[in-house]
């Protein structure tokens, strides 16, 4: 959620973010309506309460007679009392629906949709496979002629948009991950195996349950538990309600998990091989920090993504994300996007973001500032790698032989094999 004192002294700043995100402005006088009300009903039952002390004090030492008038008014400020608690606590649910639906306020995004994105670096150039003689194959095609990717039985057994990776295949998923956790414990980020299912108030409170609710697979009742798409909701929950210590380090995971989507929307987008699948491995990493340090770590993130990208050996662009494709938590989003040669496009492996105090608002994530105050904490989230990534490098390192070429620094991972050969 957003500072409600931030919007109370200036709700422009949220119409306008509201306006590039391409959202209705008008949520926001709805919620200072609301809040105001809620206010007043808190103002009120306070007040009640404090008759009720008072007469609470006066009753002992009434006299027979008074004692009776005083404890009728006293049940009738009770009743009064009650009214009172149950309008606040109708109030304070209709506050907070409403408060958790407004998004981010965003932090120099650029205006606009998904297509509104701007180029910010390239890094790499496309191979020239003409030259070299090479009539390029998508993923699938090599993956299967390798005999390292097999979706057809991934069907069979669990339906539409899943595979099985096999043999080299699944090494060479599980060498990426090993590269991505070496990275990032030489950048003092803590590895950390998160639980892939989490309690709606986890889920709800990392600002999945809004608009892109359709995507995510709940478990039916008497379970009712989510599967996460990504570690970062349990990364978030994991300090739920908790005062943190930031006062010599930003605290910095990098979780494991297996992830899961429902894909909603997306029907006949990407369906071949497994660019959109329903469950796919990935590492996230996510970072705890004071406000005034969040920018500094979103930097910080995407420069560990860049590392990783480069030494996969592989053309590559980082994109800053129009306002109306960052998703409700973030504030500004870099994505890194590898050059897909079979459809001669881009396609996005690593997603950072800026939440803020957004997610640590809804889930009370404090630290004790220089003032000796507790403050609210900023969280930020970003891709290592996730199973995406053969994608690409199945294209990108595909030789005129059928074979694919192992980037340098993976192939101790992969017991020194430099390439993946047909059998």
């Amino acid at each position: 959620m957003i500072d409600i004192k931030l919007i109370r002294q200036n709700p422009e700043i949220a119409k306008n973010s509201q306006i590039s995100r391409g959202k209705d402005p008008q949520i926001v006088d709805k919620l200072l309506d609301i809040d105001a009300l809620y206010r007043n009903a808190i103002t009120n039952s306070e007040n009640l309460k404090a008759k009720q002390n008072e007469l609470g004090k006066l009753i002992p030492k009434a006299n027979k007679q008074e004692k009776s008038k005083l404890l009728a008014k006293l049940k009738v400020l009770s009743k009064e009392a009650e009214s009172s608690k149950t309008q606040t606590n109708k109030l304070e649910q209709k506050y907070l629906k409403l408060a958790k639906s407004l998004d981010n306020l965003i932090a120099e995004a650029p205006p606009g949709g998904e297509k509104d994105y701007i180029v910010l670096e390239e890094i790499g150039s496309p191979r020239n496979f003409i030259n070299e003689g090479i009539k390029i194959k998508d993923h699938l095609d090599i993956g299967q002629n390798l005999n390292i990717l097999d979706t057809i039985r991934g069907a069979k057994v669990s339906g539409a948009r899943f595979y099985f990776l096999k043999g080299l295949g699944a090494q060479l998923e599980l060498a990426i991950q090993r590269l991505a956790l070496d990275i990032a414990t030489s950048e003092n980020i803590t590895p950390i195996i998160t639980p892939t299912l989490v309690l709606p108030e986890i889920m709800d409170g990392t600002g999945f349950l809004g608009e892109h609710s359709a995507e995510i697979y709940k478990l039916a009742e008497p379970d009712n538990v989510y599967l996460v798409g990504t570690s970062e909701v349990a990364i978030a929950g994991f300090h739920q309600n908790e005062i943190l210590n930031l006062k010599n380090s930003d605290i910095s995971y990098a979780g494991i998990s297996t992830c899961y989507r429902r894909e909603a929307g997306s029907y006949g987008k990407d369906t071949r091989g497994i660019i959109r699948v329903h469950q796919f491995n990935k590492v996230e990493m996510f970072v705890f920090c004071k406000p005034e340090n969040a920018e500094k770590q979103h930097q910080r993130i995407l420069n560990i993504e860049k590392k990783i990208l480069n030494a996969m050996e592989i053309p590559y662009r980082i994109i800053d994300v129009a306002a109306g494709d960052l998703g409700s938590s973030a504030a500004r989003k870099f994505d890194c996007e590898a050059y897909l040669p079979s459809q001669n496009r881009y396609l996005e492996l690593t997603s950072t973001s800026n939440c803020t105090t957004y997610q640590a608002r809804r889930l009370n994530i404090r630290y004790i500032g220089n003032d000796g105050k507790k403050h609210m904490a900023a969280t930020l989230n970003g891709t290592l790698t996730t199973t995406r990534w053969l994608v690409a490098l199945l294209e990108n390192h595909q030789q005129a032989d059928g074979s694919v070429k192992i980037p340098k620094a993976l192939t101790k991972y992969m017991n020194g094999l430099e390439y993946i050969k047909i059998e």
